[in-house]
């Protein structure tokens, strides 16, 4: 699967995004149902406490109804309740290719993720474009 994060392409990958080192996103596309892709996510704050999770695109965990999800014909959004800040969107572009355009939210290590079209950082890591073969292992975004 090809997965772009922000402007970045990341080609040939398991479909799997480490954040950190760390696995964080999970996606599977599929023929069948109503959205393309299937997600599995954890949101997380600074310390690392799950305050969200999302499994086969169903909110599973969802501390005092602070995230609102999505389903789209071409993949998801996950987006916060009180200030409708875009945590994650996901959309499938074509065959075996995915984007992920925008999206804000903590690692698993506890350092702020910023994607947007134009590049995507974490702590002192920022890619703007490119292109990177992942040779069947997961999408790496920052530092490992």
């Amino acid at each position: 699967m090809d997965v772009k994060v922000g402007p970045h392409w990341y080609r040939n990958s398991n479909g799997i995004v480490e954040v950190d080192g760390l696995p964080q996103i999970e996606m599977t596309l599929r023929q069948t149902g109503k959205t393309p892709i299937r997600v599995n996510f954890a949101i997380v704050d600074k310390v690392g406490k799950i305050h969200a999770k999302i499994e086969a695109n169903s909110l599973v965990i969802n501390e005092q109804g602070a995230y609102h999800l999505e389903r789209l014909e071409n993949g998801l959004v996950v987006s916060n309740r009180g200030d409708q800040k875009r945590v994650l969107a996901i959309n499938v572009t074509g065959t075996d290719q995915v984007e992920i355009p925008e999206g804000e939210f903590y690692t698993l290590k506890g350092h702020l993720l910023k994607i947007t079209p134009n590049e995507w950082s974490v702590e002192k890591t920022t890619e703007r474009s490119g292109e990177t073969d992942m040779k069947g292992q997961a999408v790496a975004v920052g530092s490992q």
